[in-house]
């Protein structure tokens, strides 16, 4: 396995760290504990109990290494009896002689090795025969034999004469206290975290021109501070948008009046040579109010709604039939997404419009998306746009040369009130170049969508 060099370490560690504020917080709280905890723990078996293991085992050594030599002092059954009696009594160690035995030849050894390596030294040390041991048979005890000239010598001794068998407790109050800890903290960084989500989601609806209503800010205090300033920032972006529109309505509103009478006047006047130019100007002018007043309002105050986009469609592309256009319409059947109705039939009645204006032959298609929400493109045959100039044909006001704007009526602000529109449902709109030859404009709305029963039965 290739080690990554040392300067790709950063990057390498920064693409697998949490992205949310929710997983780097508990892994900030997490992850030095759990140093903690694994630090700890091995200064404490490798300090404490290794040490206090090993002088036990080695304390244990020495009175079988007694008892050995005490044995072989007087190795007659009265002798070995007095042993067993003393051995019992003062060292309450369990010695009984096997006769015509020999040690085994398999070993058997513990899952924590450290506890038969100490003893191991400590009985090699202590005792020059062979012996044998077994810290695994019983729980509570630790069965030692030794070999000698009449047999074995088996000495049973009580665990904790070999073993600090106490430090599971350590490690388990440790662990407990750990757990407790950590819970803690995840109930306050999961309470903080929250009041975050909460504001994200009151400025993520607000962007989408959804109607908040005002929500408590909680959490810590620079948490309240921040949602206190969004919600400051909040009614003053309303204010301002609510003055745009009522100054736009009163404009619309005052310039209608001489736009009517001038209209009336055209109708009763006899004919003349300039009557039809002048009422087309008129007609230019009236559509200019409409799309000025269009963009400012937005139609943002719509509550967003199950519609049928096949219907959408199908209005756009009427529209676009009677600009003089060809139209293909294709959309699954029954589709239907969570959208301002008169909002987004706005937006695709400009795009559709804007394509039949430009192009004989308009494509408008709908799909879902793998990842939830639904698909529109609008496609043309016309002389499309250049792609460096695929933003600028957004910015409002924006009108592009010689190629999709000779002698075509409007203000620049079609493509505007569509992307406006998109972004509003929390998608956007892209443009790219169409297969027909054309400019092809793709709105990608996300959200729950549905389709009827044969189309979900056929996806």
């Amino acid at each position: 396995m290739r080690l990554l060099p040392a300067y790709l370490w950063p990057r390498f560690l920064k693409r697998r760290l949490p992205t949310s504020l929710w997983g780097r917080s508990l892994l900030i709280i997490v992850l030095p504990v759990l140093v903690m905890q694994v630090a700890v723990t091995w200064i404490f078996f490798d300090a404490h109990w290794q040490t206090v293991t090993a002088r036990l085992s080695e304390g244990l050594a020495g009175d079988i290494a007694w008892a050995v030599e005490s044995y072989e002092d007087d190795p007659s059954p009265q002798g070995l009896q007095r042993l067993a009696d003393r051995a019992e009594r003062s060292m309450s160690l369990s010695i009984a002689l096997q006769e015509d035995r020999v040690l085994p030849t398999e070993k058997r050894r513990g899952p924590i090795g450290v506890v038969d390596r100490v003893l191991d030294h400590a009985l090699e040390s202590r005792l020059d025969r062979p012996y044998w041991f077994d810290t695994t048979r019983y729980p509570s005890y630790v069965d030692i034999q030794v070999q000698e000239p009449q047999g074995v010598l088996r000495i049973i001794a009580p665990r904790e004469r070999a073993v600090a068998t106490q430090a599971h407790i350590f490690v388990l109050w440790l662990t407990i206290a750990t757990v407790l800890l950590m819970g803690v903290a995840i109930l306050f960084i999961r309470n903080q975290v929250r009041a975050i989500e909460r504001l994200a989601d009151a400025a993520e609806a607000f962007g989408r021109g959804e109607t908040v209503p005002r929500f408590k800010p909680h959490g810590a205090r620079e948490v309240r501070a921040a949602a206190t300033a969004f919600m400051a920032m909040r009614d003053r972006i309303q204010r301002h948008i609510d003055q745009r529109t009522a100054l736009l309505a009163s404009v619309s509103h005052d310039l209608r009046t001489p736009l009517t009478r001038l209209r009336l006047e055209l109708a009763l006047a006899p004919p003349f040579k300039r009557q039809a130019a002048m009422r087309g100007d008129l007609d230019e002018m009236e559509h200019m109010i409409d799309e000025y007043l269009a963009f400012a309002r937005g139609e943002a105050g719509e509550t967003p709604q199950p519609v049928s986009v096949p219907d959408l469609l199908g209005a756009a592309a009427d529209d676009a039939r009677r600009a003089g256009a060809e139209v293909e319409l294709s959309a699954p059947e029954g589709l239907t997404a969570i959208l301002r109705p008169l909002a987004f039939k706005r937006a695709l009645v400009n795009l559709a419009g804007n394509a039949a204006s430009h192009g004989d032959h308009v494509r408008l298609s709908a799909r879902v998306l793998t990842s939830g929400g639904v698909e529109i493109a609008i496609e043309d045959d016309g002389p499309g746009i250049p792609d460096e100039m695929h933003e600028e044909a957004f910015r409002p006001f924006s009108r592009l040369d010689d190629s999709r704007n000779q002698n075509r009526k409007g203000v620049g602000l079609g493509l505007a009130i569509a992307r406006d529109v998109a972004r509003s449902h929390g998608g956007d709109i892209t443009l790219e170049r169409s297969d027909l030859g054309g400019l092809k404009a793709v709105i990608r709305i996300p959200g729950p969508v549905s389709l009827a029963p044969a189309e979900a039965a056929a996806d």
